[in-house]
């Protein structure tokens, strides 16, 4: 544990030589102040901060190397031990125990590596809290600093180009992280397309500012350096000018390094002044706390370190202790020697602590029991109170023999016994007309039959049955239900106008869950018209709000069906690691509640990053996955897709008679449940393996049946399939 002494260690510039002295928290008073002086070789320390900088970029592919490069940073640390320290500062920091550090500093001496120094056994910043206080020449400016209350509000800003996954990743996973901290903290997260008006206008509105994304360094003038953003930089001057008229967070995390097309993730002999740039520009305009990455390392060990570094912050601990500990962890996750614990920096006070712990009144052992057992008591009132209550008003009204009636429609659906589902279910509507839940599960067991008619009577019957009983709950999500049937069916403007019905419809309501279930389908409309940055922000969105409740089985649900578009964006970018990740977080949460239909559409999906990967067997793996689950739940929609994509992984590595037969199966399926756009797709594929062939009639027959249904539903692979036709004629 970390001791209760703080230190500070001034140091200046004098002349040829350092002045510096290492004071406890009592011993600031002018008069109680004692320093030494210790000669320096300027040329030799600029040396040696260039030779750490080619250790830290030095390539170390194998562990061996790995260890190499550890060694060769502790032996320049131990020189700059040697050389920068003076004797009692020495001695008195290898014989105190961890506690806060304050580095005050020149602004001369911000470019030597403070935290790297090497004792012998131990670096300075994994040792001791660390933070960086630096005097500057310029003249004071009178900044607003920042109140806080008991709960702080934090703005995460990730990945503000729509080109950095993980930086993307790792700031939902920060938001996702204090999901259920809500009364210590409000988070707001903002991905894609930001841009400096947004910043701008926003970042006085929060405590706490979190930055995952690129930045650029101008050497020739840091003021002109800053984050790197949808429209351009925001610049270190650009804050300077913020700070005279309005309170900045009081603490900035700045997750970002120079843009990876620069420097490949490298740093240079100038990085403590290119942190210093845009930490230097906060400070000076009210900003407390500024953390800074030197350098760009792995996604994973970046997001494990940030994830760390809060959770320590909200537990209490102080902001230069969090850092430490989260040092540590990286150490304890990637080894000492991986150096990814090397990073970061802070300038500010490592003792301050955001959030400050109340201590609970202890209870006696006799209060404890007591309480224990009146609240159990208590519990038992309430429940029983409850109970009596339902059994008195609400079962009379629902119908007991219907709502039992609608549980089995319910458990037979899931078991995939879609007929056995739809006759009980219309037993359930032939004695209550108004058991509005039974409508959408009779309707989805009629959809999996391939019986669209029948559906479609139900989804309407649910939207009718809603607006005639005033049920505004039930009518939001009978606008989903209706408008993902009409998406399906390649009905894309109706499918728009009632998911647009229904977020205005929730929204108006207060209905979270209704909202993010509309916007999630809003977003797949997004995706099937190439529109991802709208669809990421939308998921974004519905993500944030399933959070809130994730416990629960729907929320649980909706959050990985979330995760899941989300994959699809990625893998519609081409980013197939990034779907991959997503994808497996869905699947993971699908498979723990049991969701067979949904797990089905994640295995197919995987099996179609794999595809795009070469990774046939795997892909081939997965579709099989897929295909079991849906061959259980009798689901023809799904299986007319499955067999689709199985033909087309088949007819890529040129087994076309095994795809002949896949798509055949698929195209005879897609008739028999009218699905059009099924039915379009395999005739597309019917068409280019037909092609391959070299029989261009059959090709031609395929191909025109494709252009119809496409032309039908104004699909953009209308005018793909019209070129392949006139290519065929040119044959």
């Amino acid at each position: 544990m970390p001791c209760e002494e703080t230190l500070t260690l001034e140091v200046f510039k004098h002349g040829d030589s350092f002045k510096m002295g290492l004071f406890g928290q009592g011993q600031t008073a002018p008069t109680l102040r004692h320093y030494s002086l210790v000669a320096v070789n300027f040329n030799e320390l600029i040396n040696l901060s260039s030779d750490l900088v080619s250790v830290l970029n030095r390539p170390a592919k194998d562990q061996q190397s790995k260890i190499n490069q550890l060694k060769s940073l502790q032996k320049i640390g131990r020189l700059f031990w040697d050389h920068l320290l003076s004797r009692s500062v020495k001695e008195r920091l290898k014989n105190t125990a961890p506690c806060a550090l304050t580095l005050l500093l020149d602004e001369e001496l911000i470019y030597l590596p403070w935290e790297l120094i090497f004792d012998g056994a131990h670096f300075l910043c994994l040792k001791f809290s660390l933070g960086r206080l630096v005097r500057s020449k310029g003249e004071p400016a009178l900044v607003q600093y920042r109140n806080l209350a008991e709960s702080l509000k934090i703005l995460i800003l990730a990945d503000p180009n729509a080109d950095l996954k993980s930086a993307y990743t790792e700031g939902l996973s920060i938001k996702n992280q204090f999901s259920r901290k809500t009364k210590k903290v409000y988070v707001d997260f903002k991905s894609t397309n930001i841009d400096k008006a947004y910043v701008k206008k926003n970042i006085c509105d929060y405590d706490i500012v979190h930055f995952a994304g690129h930045c650029e360094f101008d050497q020739r003038d840091a003021r002109r350096s800053g984050w790197v953003l949808s429209d351009g930089l925001f610049k270190a001057e650009d804050i300077l000018r913020m700070g005279q008229s309005s309170s900045l967070p009081a603490l900035v995390f700045s997750n970002a390094c120079h843009s990876a097309e620069e420097n490949n993730g490298h740093i240079d002999s100038e990085y403590q002044r290119a942190n210093y740039g845009m930490a230097s520009a906060f400070l000076f305009s009210g900003v407390r706390h500024y953390i800074g990455a030197i350098r760009k390392i792995e996604d994973s060990s970046s997001l494990v370190f940030a994830r760390e570094f809060y959770t320590r912050l909200v537990s209490g601990s102080s902001v230069g202790e969090s850092l430490r500990l989260s040092k540590l962890r990286l150490i304890d996750e990637f080894g000492l020697v991986s150096l990814h614990w090397a990073n970061y920096l802070l300038y500010g006070d490592p003792g301050f602590v955001f959030f400050k712990l109340r201590q609970p009144k202890a209870l006696k052992r006799k209060e404890v029991i007591f309480y224990k057992k009146s609240m159990l008591k208590t519990g038992l009132a309430v429940s029983f109170v409850c109970a009596t209550l339902i059994f008195a008003f609400w079962l009379p009204k629902l119908n007991p023999g219907a709502v039992y009636l609608f549980l089995n429609s319910q458990a037979e659906y899931r078991k995939g016994n879609n007929q056995l589902a739809v006759e009980l279910g219309e037993r359930v509507i032939s004695k209550d007309q108004n058991f509005l839940a039974a409508y959408p599960v009779i309707a989805n067991a009629y959809e999996r039959l391939g019986n669209k008619d029948q559906a479609l009577k139900y989804y309407f019957d649910y939207t009718l049955k809603s607006e005639e009983l005033n049920n505004r709950a039930h009518l939001a999500r009978a606008y989903v239900k209706l408008g993902w049937f009409y998406h399906l069916d390649g009905q894309y403007a109706k499918a728009k106008e009632l998911y647009d019905k229904a977020v205005n419809l929730s929204r108006k309501l207060k209905d979270k869950r209704n909202e993010a279930l509309a916007l999630r389908k809003l977003a797949v409309w997004h995706i099937d018209n190439s529109n991802f940055d709208q669809a990421l922000d939308l998921l974004t969105k519905s993500v944030s709000i399933n959070l809130e409740h994730a416990r629960n089985f729907e929320d649980a649900r909706n959050l990985a069906c979330d995760y899941f578009d989300i994959g699809l964006v990625f893998a519609n970018k081409n980013d197939y690691s990034a779907a991959k990740d997503f994808y497996e977080k869905s699947r993971k949460i699908f498979e723990r509640l049991r969701l067979q239909n949904e797990l089905s559409d994640c295995y197919y999906n995987l099996g179609e990053i794999y595809l795009f990967e070469k990774e046939y067997h795997k892909a081939l793996d997965y579709y099989f996955k897929g295909l079991k689950i849906d061959r259980q739940q009798d689901n023809k929609i799904n299986l007319a897709s499955g067999y689709n994509m199985i033909g087309e992984l088949y007819m890529e590595i040129d087994d076309l008679l095994k795809a002949e037969g896949y798509f055949k199966d698929a195209a005879k399926l897609a008739e028999e449940i009218n699905s059009r756009m099924d039915l379009a797709d395999v005739n597309y594929n019917l068409g280019l393996l037909y092609s391959k062939r070299g029989r261009k009639n059959m090709a031609r027959q395929h191909w025109r049946k494709a252009q119809e249904i496409y032309r039908m539903v104004g699909s953009d692979n209308y005018q793909e399939v019209r070129t392949k036709l006139l290519e065929l004629d040119n044959i």
